[in-house]
């Protein structure tokens, strides 16, 4: 008789519960079975930065990794969106969308995930790695990038945004975060109709989604990034031998460029929002993602730095 190991007994029915869960948001928003979330906590503004009377040089909705559970985390304390803010007052700073609920329904504010976060958090992350996937799902992909793409518009109009004002949004995506920021092209193209620049830190997405309404997609990675790497070989949309991919085409208009921030780690101390690594000229790892982020904003918007 052949012996199963516990944990594969146990992380079995977890993950295809997991997977249950995932494709239900999705397909509770699309079957308007629930309404997505559009309120944010008493005291919280929908965005920071520059003066909302008056146009700002861009938008920048920042899309967080899987650790992403409420409106105010980040995997980072919020330290690299603090930098943007400090670095580029010129820019409204977005960090509150959820790029892992359809429904923009935070993870922990949910009374059983809540309870789940004391006794398993490692669940937590499961359930957004989960989604991931399914925005990934070519059955469920057009749904889930409409989805959130209309969360995004929602928090932009709500922070001052306006269709058709040609102020640029710049959507940031870290980690599975590029997955969602590549998604949601399409759908703020059609709601905003306003240039958007896609930028993705350690992006880990399939490839798949359209990025023809991109102006431009900034791929920031370095050789130290496993988990990156990982993903361009698991999804063969990102092959070149896929070449009518999405992601290929987009490469072939020259929309893409790369940037390598050698040598920084998908995360953790030596991770590329890291402020305890430094590089040889003094500078922390988070200061130098910072600056690039901010160089490649201000190339494309023509801002001079002055709110």
């Amino acid at each position: 008789m052949i012996e199963v190991p516990l944990f594969v007994l146990v992380l079995g029915p977890v993950l295809l519960a997991e997977a249950l869960l995932a494709r239900y948001e999705v397909l509770a928003y699309t079957a308007g079975w629930r309404t997505p979330v559009t309120d944010l906590p008493p005291g919280m503004p929908y965005a920071r930065g520059a003066d909302p009377a008056r146009p700002p040089a861009a938008y920048l909705v920042y899309l967080d990794g899987i650790g992403k559970r409420r409106f105010r985390d980040t995997r980072d304390g919020g330290q690299l969106v603090q930098a943007l803010l400090d670095g580029a007052p010129e820019l409204r700073v977005l960090g509150q969308v959820q790029p892992y609920s359809p429904l923009a329904d935070p993870l922990a504010d949910r009374p059983v995930w809540e309870w789940i976060r004391h006794h398993a958090g490692l669940l937590l992350f499961l359930h957004n790695v989960m989604q991931v996937f399914v925005a990934a799902d070519r059955r469920y992909r057009p749904l889930y990038n409409r989805a959130v793409g209309g969360q995004i518009a929602g928090h932009l109009r709500r922070a001052g945004h306006r269709p058709g004002s040609g102020t640029p949004v710049v959507l940031l995506g870290y980690s599975g975060g590029a997955q969602v920021a590549t998604g949601a092209v399409e759908e703020l193209h059609t709601r905003l109709r306003v240039p958007i620049l896609v930028i993705t830190i350690g992006g880990f997405h399939n490839g798949a989604n359209d990025l023809t309404r991109a102006c431009g997609l900034h791929r920031v990675t370095s050789g130290g990034d496993v988990i990156e790497r990982v993903s361009v070989w698991m999804f063969p949309q990102r092959w070149r031998l896929l070449r009518g991919s999405g992601w290929n085409r987009a490469v072939r208009a020259g929309k893409v460029t790369v940037h390598r921030l050698d040598p920084a780690t998908h995360m953790g101390r030596r991770g590329y929002i890291s402020p305890a690594a430094r590089l040889p000229d003094g500078r922390t790892h988070l200061a130098r993602t910072t600056a690039l982020v901010i160089s490649v904003i201000r190339a494309h918007t023509g801002a001079t730095g002055r709110p």
